[in-house]
């Protein structure tokens, strides 16, 4: 029984994780990694069928190697439809859904999924907040839903 719950744990964890799908290098470091783009997919824990492809700026050179590097707070999403939409439970009308850190102590990369019940979207904002000082750089994309799978949305 323990096991099982440790399983649906481990299985809940790793629907919110990153999984690089690539990256470009944009700057040469000498010492440590260069500068680069890299892109990453989420899927949604919660939607199945939706996965998100986010890119942003990942800083090398010797502080980016040993994670005390601050990246930029600029990043770029687009939410795709990759398969069946499938919604299992009701959804916030606004739900951060993924957060990473891009800086030692204070910044983080989220991306939140709002419900536009009119239209039968689901849009997806990402941006960067820090402790005091976030950041108005964001992207926004959206996934339309067929009529005939309406989302449902939390009272």
């Amino acid at each position: 029984m323990k096991q099982a719950a440790l399983l649906v744990l481990l299985a809940g964890a790793a629907l919110a994780r990153a999984e690089p799908i690539g990256s470009v290098d944009t700057a040469f470091k000498l010492i440590g990694p260069d500068h680069k783009i890299v892109v990453d997919v989420y899927d949604d824990p919660k939607v199945q069928g939706v996965a998100c492809y986010v890119s942003r700026a990942k800083t090398g050179g010797l502080s980016g190697a040993i994670g005390l590097a601050e990246d930029k707070a600029e990043a770029s999403i687009a939410c795709r439809q990759v398969g069946p939409i499938a919604i299992t439970q009701p959804l916030a009308k606004q739900e951060e859904v993924f957060n990473e850190r891009i800086s030692l102590v204070f910044k983080k990369l989220r991306i939140v999924r709002m419900v536009d019940p009119a239209r039968n979207t689901l849009v997806y904002l990402t941006y960067s907040d820090r402790l005091i000082d976030g950041s108005p750089k964001n992207s926004v994309t959206a996934v339309p839903v067929d009529r005939q799978t309406p989302i449902p949305v939390k009272k």
